[in-house]
């Protein structure tokens, strides 16, 4: 059937992605790949539109990942008959047993978890609890609406972050880098990529842009987290980002505020985005990570839109030495590059400096001091010298000529403007 193949290998990018982001063991996904195009070629013949092809193909792909969970389930003989993909969470680099129900429904004693699992996991009325459980039927619904409202008590998630923003300074202050001696502490990165704010419940986020050399406020972003959220069966929160006088590159139309909607994940190894959406022309235009190039060139990072990593260690792909820098020659080049006193505002804080050369640009540097709490303290980009020369006409060197230098692999690249984070204040 060349038709099909032809089919098949247009959509076979978008295939491997939907797989590969629910299984995290690479041979257990090319196995399940495996079974979806044998099963897809075995029942082409039912499909009637072939511009439903892609719909069609992503269906059997989700009822064979159920299948995957289904046996791994099975085979490590959990005590729950019914589960989903929210139980069996899957990590980028392993699988865990952990979910935010599981971990709820430990803390709640042995009477609230035997209600809540015939109730919900196991779906059945309470006319059949109450018989099941020799109960009259009263009694069942006064267990289970306490079991509900106990479990809501502990349930991590909430369905609206409550809203805390604060108005960063106009100026940025006065600010020094100093080196450390001292070696490296280990940190957990859980920050969304670029955008700062961690993708937890209830977790809010502002954000400010400076120019320099004249240190002004030219952009600020406040972010929340609303809620648990769900693209193509990933399970994330939606947070909500509005930004003030944009730059270009995030303006929507003529608008001076834009306002954004992010789903986002947080693993035990990984970061990442999963959609974005905004209003545009009066349209809601959504890209989710299935839409290839589309999402990944503005709101992926890493191989295969894995993230960034939450457990940041040294690796030496990049090596710092004052203001000389050499990386390597490889793609996604993020690496920790050394210990630094940041001194900003009249406090001190004791960091370590994660570079990033050319993971979203071509021509663009940028470095990120970290906290041992994870948080970003001080962001700073660096432009190569000869970066969008067609959009600005000159040198960097030229048009910032009293703006830091740092050298990377022998070419110059000049220092543009900073972000600070409401965690400083």
């Amino acid at each position: 059937m060349p038709e099909f193949e032809e089919l098949l290998q247009a959509e076979l990018p978008a295939l491997e992605r939907f797989v590969k982001f629910r299984i995290g063991s690479a041979r257990d996904a090319e196995d399940v790949l495996q079974e979806i195009c044998l099963a897809a070629w075995r029942n082409y013949g039912s499909l009637r539109d072939q511009s439903s092809f892609k719909p069609w193909l992503l269906g059997i792909a989700r009822n064979k990942c159920k299948d995957y969970f289904r046996e791994q389930a099975r085979r490590m003989e959990l005590p729950l008959e019914e589960l989903n993909e929210a139980v069996l969470a899957v990590g980028l680099r392993g699988r865990t047993i952990k979910s935010a129900v599981r971990d709820t429904l430990e803390q709640l004693g042995n009477t609230d978890q035997q209600i809540l699992y015939l109730a919900y996991f196991r779906d059945l009325p309470q006319a059949e609890i109450a018989e099941r459980l020799h109960l009259p039927l009263g009694t069942v619904k006064s267990r289970l609406h306490k079991a509900r409202s106990r479990f809501k008590e502990r349930w991590p998630y909430r369905e609206k972050g409550e809203t805390n923003m604060k108005t960063l300074p106009e100026y940025l202050p006065e600010y020094t880098i100093t080196e450390s001696e001292l070696p490296l502490f280990p940190v957990r990165w859980e920050e969304t990529m670029g955008w700062f704010v961690v993708p937890k419940p209830g977790e809010t986020c502002s954000w400010a842009m400076y120019d320099f050399p004249e240190r002004r406020r030219t952009e600020q972003c406040d972010m929340e987290v609303l809620g648990r959220a769900e693209v193509h069966g990933i399970q994330g929160v939606e947070i909500r980002a509005v930004e003030y006088a944009p730059s270009d590159c995030s303006r929507i139309g003529d608008a001076d505020k834009t306002e954004r909607r992010f789903v986002a994940q947080l693993t035990e190894t990984h970061c990442r985005i999963l959609a974005e959406s905004h209003v545009e022309d009066g349209v809601r235009k959504l890209y989710t990570f299935l839409d290839g190039g589309d999402f990944l060139d503005n709101w992926g990072f890493g191989e295969d839109n894995c993230g960034n990593e939450v457990r940041i260690a040294p690796r030496g792909d990049i090596r710092r030495e004052g203001s000389a820098v050499t990386a390597a020659d490889k793609p996604f080049l993020l690496d920790v590059v050394g210990r630094y006193t940041v001194e900003i505002g009249g406090r001190r804080y004791d960091t370590i400096c994660v570079m990033d050369i050319e993971t979203y640009d071509g021509g663009v540097a940028t470095e990120q001091f970290l906290d041992k709490e994870g948080r970003t303290v001080l962001w700073r980009r660096f432009n190569r010298d000869n970066w969008a020369m067609d959009r600005y006409g000159r040198p960097w060197s030229e048009l910032l000529p009293e703006n830091e230098r740092i050298t990377i692999n022998g070419a110059t690249y000049v220092h543009w403007y900073d972000c600070i984070t409401d965690h400083i204040l």
